[in-house]
């Protein structure tokens, strides 16, 4: 099981190929607030609907001041068509190695369906303009979590 983050913890370093194959970094967003949140797998009807959710919330979290990278264990060519199916205009970046997940703590066993398995917590990360953590949360649900973050943030 990997280690949680907490407030106030730096947050891991990342370079992740995006839909297109373009490499995303936590560091190219520095100075900048950033949401990471991390989903099991695109084309699936949770992580469709926090994707649209994210969407949907787009500019209102940028004039915030907040970057949102989506991460899943996906390939970018997934990814691409995830995108291109529902319209997303979140960045989403494939980390098939799961060591980003891992480093996050958003890697290992959980709850499905009653059986413990190993795989993807659906969490999300806050991570402020200096590269420290600011909120950590792990085991979310799907719907109603984008109006959540955005009320906790202040949005």
């Amino acid at each position: 099981m990997s280690e949680r983050l907490k407030p106030g913890d730096t947050a891991p370093a990342f370079t992740l190929p995006d839909a297109d194959g373009n490499e995303v970094s936590l560091a190219s967003h520095q100075g900048r607030k950033v949401i990471v949140y991390f989903y099991p797998a695109a084309l699936t009807p949770g992580c469709t609907k926090q994707a649209c959710d994210f969407t949907d919330n787009l500019e209102a979290l940028a004039s915030a001041g907040y970057d949102v990278i989506g991460v899943s264990p996906d390939k970018p060519e997934k990814l691409a068509k995830f995108r291109e199916k529902e319209n997303l205009k979140v960045t989403l970046v494939g980390d098939p190695y799961k060591e980003t997940l891992a480093a996050y703590g958003a890697y290992g066993e959980k709850k499905l369906y009653g059986k413990t398995v190993t795989g993807v917590i659906r969490s999300t990360v806050v991570v402020g303009e200096d590269g420290t953590v600011e909120q950590a949360f792990y085991n979310v649900k799907a719907t109603g979590h984008v109006a959540k973050i955005m009320r906790d943030l202040g949005v």
